[in-house]
């Protein structure tokens, strides 16, 4: 071997390390390209999350309408009875006043048809008057309801009466069943927060009771507790006398689409907005205790100032 020149053992190292450069080139291309697919898979599951999260949003929304939509429905079928009996009283009162005039053109007015006309107009007057009286009162209620829910607008208002209207919206779904709803608590709780999001919460929870915890010919007692919760909070308790919830659903009934009468047209999305309302919207939170059998138990405790 002359000076200068590589052995045959340093030209195998040289070899080795020409084969190990070359699987280091081979893996740094290799990570490289990995790291792009990675990046772009990444970005494509990101894409698909935000997107995920707009139909979500959507169908929460078209949920939340639907729900608004049922209470116009309601509403309308229990306006149609005042109103029907007001436009059967007027148009009695003008019948008979028609025959009214037909007998003082005719005959002398006797002391005692002036009375009897007097009485049915004294009779029907009331009668117009109080179907009208209840008629404002469901739209004006309703009114006021569905502004709320559609505007989520902060003002301050007194929790019961309003826990009332809203019960006044939802009466032409409890008077389709056999249950009765009580309201019970202090009247007097005045709170600054949303109106709206507390409706879309109560309206959803008694429609849920309504669809999950009893048959169609049972009997339900469903109740409304508030009450004050030091001097900056209030708390809601709602709860049913139904068929109760299995415990391996109770940790998964505020997930979205989480429903079990997917198959009776259940979307699973009702408790998932109630859930969002109040720790969201209204700063609070809830909690469900249920037994199978006996019923559920929904407590929710809320700022009455929420910060903004």
């Amino acid at each position: 071997m002359t000076n200068g020149s590589f052995g045959d053992e340093q030209i195998q190292i040289v070899s080795l390390l020409s084969v190990q450069v070359e699987i280091c080139l081979k893996n740094a291309l290799l990570y490289r390209t990995l790291q792009q697919k990675v990046t772009e898979q990444n970005a494509e599951l990101s894409q698909t999350s935000q997107r995920l999260k707009t139909v979500q949003k959507r169908l929460i929304e078209a949920e939340k309408m639907a729900t608004l939509g049922g209470l116009v429905a309601g509403v309308a079928h229990e306006i149609n009875t005042p109103v029907g009996t007001g436009i059967m009283a007027a148009s009695f009162l003008v019948s008979e006043t028609k025959k009214f005039l037909s007998l003082c053109q005719l005959q002398p007015l006797k002391r005692s048809a002036l009375n009897m006309y007097l009485d049915i107009v004294l009779e029907s007057s009331k009668l117009i008057l109080s179907n009208l009286q209840r008629s404002a009162e469901l739209v004006q209620s309703f009114q006021q309801v569905a502004v709320d829910q559609t505007s989520l607008e902060r003002r301050t208002f007194t929790l019961r009466p309003y826990l009332e209207e809203i019960l006044l919206n939802i009466r032409p779904k409890l008077k389709q069943t056999h249950h009765r709803i009580v309201v019970e608590g202090d009247d007097t709780i005045e709170v600054d927060s949303y109106p709206g999001a507390i409706s879309q919460v109560i309206t959803n929870l008694v429609i849920n009771s309504l669809i999950h915890a009893y048959q169609p010919s049972e009997s339900g007692q469903l109740y409304l507790k508030i009450a004050e919760v030091g001097d900056d909070h209030f708390l809601i308790e709602y709860s049913d006398d139904g068929c109760g919830i299995l415990s391996e659903n109770l940790e998964h009934i505020f997930d979205p689409f989480f429903t079990t009468t997917r198959n009776h047209g259940g979307n699973g999305l009702g408790l998932h907005i109630v859930y969002n309302l109040v720790t969201k919207t209204l700063k609070g939170t809830i909690s469900c205790d249920s037994q199978v059998g006996v019923g559920s138990k929904f407590i929710i405790n809320c700022p009455r100032r929420p910060s903004t």
